[in-house]
């Protein structure tokens, strides 16, 4: 990302400047007037654009706010011999990033343009994070604004348009399926997502499920198949459980790695194919590959990058937030109207290990707003255990806690509700080591 469109109707100043910018690192192209200019910039265009403002034909000005009509994350750069004040203050209310006075430094130049290729890096990364959102693309195993999180998403966004394999490791219910989505959707490959569950793919049938045959692998079969390969073509194949591949499919699919072709089963011409390999697991590929139990060179060509997606338990912060998006939108879905969170639920929602993960997670929200019995395993038992204190200290928590659920974390209208003094309040919260952060939002 570093592209820089220089217009200005002056030759010798266009080739100047487009050297010096090139000596700078920059991959500049060059044009003569604004008309010019809104023809090279197309859509996707990820660079910055520096123009003159008193040009023939469409003048600066003009350019800049046909440029953010289009895009108005595009960073423009006005350079003039005759800025003023006012003229710069229009400017940067339109949109411009910057404003230079001929005749300007190179190295003033250059640091203009380092800072709004800066800028549209983080505005296509959160642009791309946005279309990334799991709203659009399924129930929302990234949700979570966990540091673990973050850096998950923004790494998906740098690597979705890199033509480089990937391997995604995580526990069940984590969310590797929807990872697959989001990197094939951010890769702007044409092709199809082609999804295979190498678990279940059919003992005797499975090489022709993936590579595909001509006449058929069993006597009868006279109709030539596509395989889940090929229909990948152009397009992403996600390969999800891989470890349960046998070890005459992991050698094949070793093959189409290294050579991006596949033979189909009966034929003895091998097609060219355009994919990217997407593949799953919920064990540690790379310690089966030590021990034998799964192919070396295959594991080594698939790990073009690894993504490793968190259990929640190793990011707790985030479960509460995602129960609360889960339950509203089961509300949404089912027609029920939004379940009330109240102490027991924030209570097993912290002290549940959450085997499932965000899968778990997601049924557990369905179940407390369809007001299911035993959606809190703790509503079928009978007194909680310990002695009269901690029972005392328990009970009380729980209606401390019931008081903040119901006011959305509100202290004073707690207060109230408990007619406890704020004082006495903010004691019982301390002692008892409740969060008061958690009830809010």
């Amino acid at each position: 990302m570093n592209s820089v469109l220089f217009v200005d109707d002056d030759a010798d100043l266009r080739h100047a400047t487009a050297q010096s910018l090139a000596l700078a690192g920059f991959d500049v192209a060059t044009v003569a007037d604004g008309i010019a200019a809104l023809e090279a910039v197309e859509a996707g265009f990820d660079g910055v654009v520096v123009t003159d403002v008193r040009m023939p034909r469409l003048d600066g000005m003009d350019l800049l706010a046909r440029l953010m009509a289009r895009d108005p994350d595009l960073p423009v750069i006005l350079i003039s011999g005759h800025a003023d004040v006012p003229m710069a203050i229009a400017a940067l209310r339109q949109g411009a990033c910057d404003v230079l006075e001929k005749p300007f430094a190179v190295d003033q130049l250059v640091a203009a343009v380092s800072r709004a290729l800066e800028r549209r890096a983080l505005a296509i990364e959160n642009r791309l994070l946005r279309e990334s959102s799991p709203e659009d693309v399924d129930d929302g195993g990234l949700i979570g604004q966990s540091p673990v999180m973050e850096q998950l998403r923004r790494t998906i966004a740098q690597i979705a348009p890199i033509a480089i394999d990937v391997l995604i490791q995580g526990e069940t219910g984590t969310g590797k399926g929807l990872v697959a989505a989001m990197l094939h959707r951010l890769s702007r490959r044409r092709g199809r997502l082609v999804t295979v569950d190498c678990g279940a793919l059919p003992a005797t049938l499975g090489e022709a499920e993936l590579f595909g045959h001509t006449s058929g692998p069993n006597s009868g079969a006279q109709m030539p198949r596509t395989g889940s390969i090929e229909q990948a073509h152009r397009g992403t194949l996600f390969l999800d459980d891989i470890d349960a591949l046998g070890d005459a499919a992991q050698l094949k699919i070793g093959r189409v790695l290294e050579h991006r072709e596949v033979q189909p089963v009966g034929s003895g011409l091998a097609r060219p194919v355009d994919l990217r390999v997407v593949s799953a697991t919920a064990t540690d590929l790379a310690e089966r590959a030590r021990e034998g139990r799964f192919r070396a060179s295959l594991f080594y060509r698939l790990e073009g990058v690894t993504l490793r997606l968190p259990p929640l338990r190793e990011r707790r912060e985030d479960i509460v937030p995602t129960f609360r998006i889960f339950a509203m939108r089961a509300a949404e879905r089912l027609g029920a109207p939004p379940p009330v969170l109240g102490a027991r639920i924030f209570r097993h929602l912290e002290e549940h290990a959450w085997p499932g993960n965000v899968r778990e997670l997601m049924r557990y929200a369905e179940n407390v707003v369809l007001g299911l019995a035993g959606a809190d395993p703790r509503d079928a038992g009978g007194p909680p255990p310990g002695d009269l204190k901690v029972r005392v200290d328990r009970f009380e928590a729980e209606l401390i806690e019931e008081a903040l659920a119901a006011s959305g974390g509100d202290a004073t209208r707690a207060c109230a509700a408990l007619g406890l003094p704020r004082k006495t309040f903010y004691y019982k919260v301390q002692r008892l080591g409740i969060d008061l952060n958690r009830f809010r939002g």
